[in-house]
């Protein structure tokens, strides 16, 4: 990778708040929050930003799978903003950390989530 490069992985707000029966996939995501720091310690000098987004509950077809109307609901109020997220808004956050305006941030966890955690 070039000098200004981005590198953004995807984690998830669900580390936060430690539902039972997520351990695999929190223990899975919680290695990529440790990746990210330790990469962005290791490309020191080269002008490489590695960061990631942890979206709370989005409105995609992965999310609605095996829930209830009424599950979707409650998950729907657990963040201050009383909404699930949508695709836009974790996109936005990924263009931000990956474009100019992100150059700055480096090794950090963006958790996007409208408060969810």
């Amino acid at each position: 990778m070039q000098a200004g490069g981005r590198i953004v992985a995807l984690s998830t707000s669900v580390i936060a708040k430690s539902f039972p029966q997520y351990g695999p996939y929190i223990a899975a995501k919680a290695g990529v929050e440790g990746l990210v720091r330790v990469l962005a310690n290791e490309l020191r000098g080269r002008n490489i930003t590695v960061n990631a987004v942890a979206p709370g509950p989005v409105a995609t077809e992965l999310f609605f799978e095996g829930k209830s109307e009424e599950q979707i609901t409650q998950l729907s109020k657990l963040a201050p903003l009383e909404r699930l997220g949508q695709p836009e808004d974790i996109a936005n956050v990924v263009a931000f950390l990956a474009g100019s305006d992100g150059g700055w941030i480096n090794g950090q966890v963006v958790r996007a989530n409208g408060g969810f955690a």
